[in-house]
Order: structure tokens, then sequence, then C-alpha cells
């Protein structure tokens, strides 16, 4: 039988770490970054935590500790971040063939038929060229199995020693690093699993790694007894190096302000169809069908409105114009005067491979005409200038209904305008 060998790469802090990468100013203060439209915290620092402040806080409770600790709040720079995760995954491509982008901060890679090497060291290795490439800090488990991987990045985080990289593989202490890991910290055990593990006397993952296949799968169905193989050694979860083509494609965004005026839900509706169809050609991708949906705020004492519908075209599609008359006809079938709206967004599927596009006696498709070499010259206008230098009038210019973002750092990496500059002395 094949040894499987797996290593888990976590960046640090991610978000965090992003904003410390270009403003250095910022190592070891306590950094909060905010959700959409500056509301809850979402990511932050370890220093962050150290106060007694979590995840989910409203940054608006806690403006006393922002100024008595001076606490650096920002707001969520997802350009930035999903840029520096490309070159975090980049960098890990550079180590082995087999990688799994498993979020935007995690990768699993396959180290089978690295045996001649020494993991720790080869971990090693990883972590300072990750930090020297992209100067994002990380930690490194690895194991016989995805889920043990995952436990041995717990330990190397947790356990400063290890210098951020640890080999659950073999070693003399394993039962004693499962019976440190609570059942709510076992990778693919969620919530009500977790309660009922410990209703049932199961309180750590040594525990549930010798608990009966019988009883597990009864509880827990075969996704719960593969977690507990995992948990013994034997690995059931296999490295999904594949990325499956989307189903649907969805975008949609809070607005900063409450909106009142069809034009500016026209412009909101235009910018996340142009955007969800940007995505859908990224994956050389066709569609069929576009949903609109609005809301109100239905936390607000305002009178409340929701309601959507959708549009098929006559032949599926990767063309903008063609997903943007559609999104502004169901627009205008489903808005009321007189609401204050939160959300529009747009949702885009019957989606299939372009290579499987069917043909139309009494159409020419998508694929067929000049409409295909019109997108493919924006997108290429666009990859290498930067995004949205060429788009629709649709979108408006003003755009009134941006989502709240004023404290956003500058896109170091995506912007020409805000690239860093160093002065010389």
């Amino acid at each position: 039988m094949k040894k499987e060998t797996f290593a888990l790469i976590d960046c640090n802090n991610f978000y965090a770490a992003c904003e410390r990468v270009f403003n250095p100013e910022l190592i070891c203060k306590p950094i909060g970054i905010l959700s959409n439209n500056d509301g809850i915290i979402v990511a932050l620092s370890n220093e962050l935590k150290q106060l007694g402040i979590y995840r989910g806080t409203p940054g608006f409770k806690i403006k006393d500790q922002i100024k008595k600790y001076d606490i650096k709040m920002f707001s969520s720079n997802y350009t930035l971040y999903g840029d520096m995760s490309a070159r975090v995954m980049k960098t890990l491509s550079q180590f082995t063939p087999d990688i799994e982008i498993y979020s935007i901060d995690e990768a699993f890679l396959s180290l089978s038929g690295f045996e001649y090497l020494n993991f720790k060291d080869y971990g090693r290795k990883i972590k300072d060229t990750v930090w020297k490439w992209t100067g994002l800090p990380v930690s490194i488990g690895i194991g016989p199995t995805k889920t043990l991987a995952k436990v041995a990045n717990r330990f190397a985080k947790k356990h400063k020693y290890t210098g951020g990289v640890f080999d659950i593989s073999g070693h003399p202490d394993t039962e004693k690093i499962l019976e440190w890991i609570d059942v709510e910290h076992i990778w693919g055990v969620g919530r009500q699993y977790a309660k009922m593990l410990r209703r049932n006397g199961i309180e750590n993952a040594l525990q549930l790694s010798r608990t009966p296949d019988k009883w597990v799968q009864k509880k827990m169905t075969i996704v719960g007894l593969r977690t507990a193989k995992e948990l013994r050694g034997i690995s059931c979860i296999d490295l999904e190096t594949d990325i499956d083509p989307k189903k649907e494609i969805v975008c949609s965004k809070s607005f900063g302000t409450p909106v009142t005026e069809l034009q500016h839900l026209k412009e909101a509706t235009a910018s996340y169809c142009v955007r969800a169809v940007e995505k859908l050609r990224e994956e050389h991708q066709v569609a069929s069908q576009i949903m609109v949906f609005l809301t109100t705020n239905r936390f607000k004492n305002d009178p409340q409105y929701a309601n959507y519908a959708n549009s098929r075209l006559s032949v599926p599609s990767a063309y903008t114009p063609d997903f943007l008359k559609a999104a502004h006809n169901v627009l205008k079938r489903i808005y009321r005067s007189g609401y204050n709206y939160k959300k529009v967004g747009v949702m885009i599927c019957d989606i299939i491979h372009q290579s499987k596009a069917p043909l139309d006696i009494f159409e020419p498709t998508y694929l067929d005409d000049h409409r295909k070499v019109i997108m493919d010259c924006m997108d290429e206008i666009n990859g290498k200038m930067g995004s949205n230098k060429l788009t629709y009038a649709a979108v408006g210019t003003e755009q009134p209904w941006q989502m709240k973002r004023e404290i956003l750092t500058p896109g170091y990496t995506t912007n020409w305008h805000h690239i860093p500059v160093v002065h010389a002395r």
C-alpha cells in the first residue's frame, strides 16, 4: 500500500499579516479587520485576542479600547488579500506538483514520494521560503492523513518550540497530542456533532479515534467514520487537486447607505453582473440564466420588501451585454418604490463548459461571432492594466451605493498608484 504524507500550510492571522507586510509599524500592534460596511471584526491579530476582543465584535462597541490600547482597525481589503494568497499558493507549488488550495490562507500539499527527505527540515524550508518571498508567516503541520496534518498544524501554532513546523508521523507522543485536541477542534467535526460527542463522553480526538466504527457511522454517518479512521493514521480523504467548476456564480454586497432610486439599483446590479460574467469567462464557461434579487434591511424598523426573478437567454453566452440587458429587465419587474434597499445581487446559473455549448440553427452562438473576441480583448486589457480599466457605462461613475470602507488600506500589489515608495537617505 502506498504510504501517504500530507502537509497543511496555514498563514498565521492572514488578513492582519497582509497589512503588516506593507506597514511594518503594525508589527506587535493589536489589529482588527472589519466586515463589509465596517461592521463587525472578521479577523484579528493575536495581540487583539489577548485584549479579550474576539471575532464578531462590532467595531463601534470597542471605541474606548481602540483609543486606550492603540488598536489599529482596517476595512477588509479583499483585493490585497486575494493577491497575497495567490502569491503564497504559487510559492507552495514550487515544492510539490500536488497541491489543494483549501481556503484563501490554507493549502494541503502531498509529500508522498518525498520519503527520502527529512519532512521537518523540508517544512522549515517551505516556511522560510514563503516568508522570504511574501513576508507572510505560516505554520506547517505534517502527517500521514489530512486530518492528522490539521492536528499537527494546530500543535505547531500553539507551541513555540516547534518553530512553526511539526511532523506528527510516528511521533512517540501522538496519543498525548490527540488527547490535547478537544472534539470542537477536530477538522470535520461541527458544533452539533461536538455537543453530541461530549454528551456521550467523547471529549477529545484520542477518544474519538478509539470509538468503535459502527457507533461512529451510526451517529456521524460515513463522513464521521472517515474522520475517526484518519485520526488512527488511515488515509481516507484524498487531495482535491482538481477544482470543480462552479454551478452558480453569485455577486452581491450590502450597500453603504440605504438605496431608494431605481437608477442606483441598476448601477449596482450592472456592477455585480459585470464581475459575475468575468468569473464565468475565467473558467471558460457559458450560462443561459440569470437571477436578480433585492432586499431591504430586516433589522431596521422600516417597511420590508424582498423579491427575486429569473431571465433566460435564448442561447448560452458569456457576453456581458447579454446579461446586462436581461438583468435590467428583471430588476424593473421586481423593483418597488418607497423602500430603503439594503442589498441587490445577481446569480448566474445553468452553467456549462464552453466546449459543450449547444449550437442553434436560427441564432449564432457567443463562441461563433465577434462577441467572444470583444470579451477576450476586454479581459486582456483589464488583466494587464488593472480591474475595471475598461467597463460599462451602466455601472455608473459616482456609485453612491458602494459599501462603506472608510479605513481601507491601499492596493499595494494591484494598483500602480498604490505601489509603496521607498525613500533612500
